[in-house]
């Protein structure tokens, strides 16, 4: 049986910025043999509702910085994600939040200090950590029932 990590939102879990989900009934259904394992690292950081964050391209590199006060965000993003991904080393596969700062796999937006858009097709922060252990990832609106 696949192990797949899989957005809590795409699960149906409100812990989405705004305290809503993005449940997703087909892809539940593509995933039924699969073992699925739920992460949010923004809602376990920062909890739900939050603030919004981007992800900002800084001479250290991409960080997630708060649209409320311009706080950077990033530690308690990888730190999570690095436990996780510790605590559960047998991950087949990952299905991020396409568009997420900390999940979304080519489809997060990267923008300059000065918030102007430098791409639409970035890996958020947790992916980083997965690609760094050759995980295969994808964005939750691009799966096609790779399991």
């Amino acid at each position: 049986m696949k192990k797949v990590a899989i957005s809590a939102c795409l699960l149906g879990e409100k812990c989405r910025y705004d305290a809503t989900d993005n449940k997703n009934e087909i892809l539940l259904e593509q995933l039924k043999d699969a073992q699925l394992i739920r992460f949010c690292p923004e809602d376990f950081a920062f909890g739900t509702p939050r603030p919004t964050m981007d992800l900002i391209e800084t001479q250290e590199g991409h960080k997630a910085i708060s649209n409320l006060n311009g706080e950077d965000l990033s530690t308690p993003i990888i730190q999570y994600a690095t436990l996780f991904f510790d605590t559960h080393p047998d991950v087949d596969l990952f299905i991020g939040k396409d568009r997420s700062p900390s999940c979304g796999v080519c489809s997060a937006r990267l923008y300059d200090e000065e918030k102007n858009l430098l791409s639409s097709e970035e890996a958020g922060l947790m992916v980083q950590e997965a690609k760094k252990r050759n995980i295969t990832c994808v964005d939750a609106e691009d799966f096609r029932g790779l399991v």
